[in-house]
């Protein structure tokens, strides 16, 4: 059950698209995906563990090819085995993808661009990616390495955990008492509406050209953000130049 989906442009690695009539970077609602189902396992854990788990996700993704429209691309923190996970997912017919252990990922911003980019430079063109429990300061950032959309299931999972996030920084509500007595459904109601303001901001920057600069500014939000974008300045700046405008 593929997706058409068709690139309009680029900003830098980043890509404007097209999906079910929608514009892309997006946000996905997980009951509107049609995921298929996998063998999960943790971001840290030995090699053999890894493989299986990526053997279990083939086999189930194509048992379920005609039913699911979105998979997961397991691997855990090994780079070869994500990279045979999404090339054996896009052999069955898959391309919509889940990165799994997105949170994890967020920690672990090495593995993150590492793991992200790899993926890109062997996905198919048609191919189009989706990140779990992003934070709202890292989906530029995300947007702009050519991360296609992100799981709505980022503002429950904050709102668990007493969060709020905002464009620029996670606030958790037990230290910053910003909302007093907030329900977590309403929490969750203001994490979702930054969110959608987050991917306003990213195509408003997008069709000006413009998303480095929001990068830039995120990057100063935290470590994390800030050491990510030296990593790909350091060591991916052949990937970031591929697809840049010169003026």
């Amino acid at each position: 059950m593929i997706k058409k989906f068709e690139i309009k442009s680029h900003d830098g690695p980043g890509r404007i698209g097209k999906l079910d009539g929608e514009m892309t970077p997006r946000l996905f609602f997980r009951d509107e995906l049609k995921i298929a189902p996998s063998e999960g396992s943790a971001h840290n854990i030995d090699c053999e563990i890894a493989e299986f788990n990526v053997s279990e996700t083939l086999k189930l993704a194509e048992e379920n090819v005609d039913e699911c429209d979105v998979a997961v691309i397991q691997g855990s923190k090994y780079i070869d085995l994500r990279v045979e996970c999404l090339k054996g997912l896009e052999e069955i017919g898959y391309n919509g993808f889940i990165i799994a252990n997105g949170d994890a990922l967020l920690t672990n911003f090495r593995d993150l661009v590492e793991v992200i980019i790899s993926l890109k430079k062997e996905a198919k063109k048609s191919s189009y990616f989706i990140f779990p429990f992003a934070e709202l300061s890292f989906m530029p950032i995300l947007a702009y390495m050519g991360i296609d959309g992100f799981l709505t299931d980022a503002a429950n999972y904050y709102s668990y955990l007493n969060v709020l996030q905002t464009p620029t920084k996670a606030y958790d509500l037990n230290t910053y008492a910003i909302y007093e007595n907030i329900s977590q459904k309403d929490l969750e109601k203001k994490n979702l509406e930054n969110m959608e303001f987050v991917i306003k901001e990213i195509h408003a920057h997008m069709k000006n050209r413009s998303l480095r600069n929001l990068v830039e500014e995120r990057s100063t939000t935290t470590p994390q953000n800030i050491s990510t974008l030296k990593i790909l300045d350091r060591d991916y700046m052949d990937y970031l130049l591929e697809y840049t405008q010169l003026f």
